[in-house]
């Protein structure tokens, strides 16, 4: 039966024999897997990783449903400090203008809102600078962030385009839209200039001051 290609599930189930008394019986034979036997097992493996995947999809089933609850619905609030937490992490801090780059589209979709309804910044004063590589469309790039952020067209500045030589070939196409810097310019308004950084910063350095231990 083994010669023949058999498993030793198969044969111990014919046999009545326990598969660790067959690995000493048959450990001197060769063994090839039939056709029958690598249904079986293609069979299996399916199963297993359909079950796998019903696991998963049931854990993020659970995690959304948590998150709707815990979060509910988000106040002005909740969104301020959101959005502070998000420049903490990738906002401008030593110059002091306002700007967030980033790859991630709700990363900046999440920026622009929070500048919009938390500081009441009207789209005129918004800017966006691609930051893009050789192997991008820069048009192709352009529409994408537009879309994403809803800044227009002109309201675009110059393309850096990184031709670094020594980047390396596994890394392209992994960003095909490249990353934006969205900016906000003050366009002759104090309020959305120098003064909206130090704003920000003063709020951000008041929640590290309540968070020191």
């Amino acid at each position: 039966m083994r010669r023949d290609g058999w498993s030793y599930n198969v044969i111990a189930d014919r046999l009545r024999v326990s598969k660790s008394t067959l690995s000493i019986w048959l450990r001197d034979i060769p063994y090839r897997p039939n056709k029958e036997v690598l249904k079986r097992v293609n069979k299996n493996l399916m199963r297993m990783v359909m079950a796998h995947h019903n696991i998963k999809l049931d854990s993020f089933r659970h995690a959304k449903s948590f998150a709707k609850g815990e979060i509910g619905k988000m106040s002005d609030r909740d969104l301020m400090m959101v959005g502070l937490g998000l420049y903490i992490g990738e906002g401008s801090k030593g110059q002091e203008t306002v700007h967030i780059m980033n790859s991630d589209p709700d990363v900046l979709r999440l920026a622009v809102k929070w500048l919009k309804r938390s500081f009441r910044i009207s789209l005129k004063h918004f800017r966006v600078i691609m930051h893009i590589y050789p192997d991008n469309s820069e048009e192709e790039a352009r529409k994408y962030w537009s879309k994403i952020t809803g800044i227009p067209f002109d309201q675009f500045e110059k393309t850096q385009v990184d031709r670094r030589t020594n980047k390396s070939i596994s890394n392209r196409g992994k960003l095909p839209h490249g990353t934006a810097h969205v900016k906000i310019r003050a366009c002759g308004d104090p309020e959305h200039g120098v003064l909206l950084h130090r704003r920000i910063m003063a709020l951000i350095n008041e929640i590290y001051r309540q968070t020191r231990v």
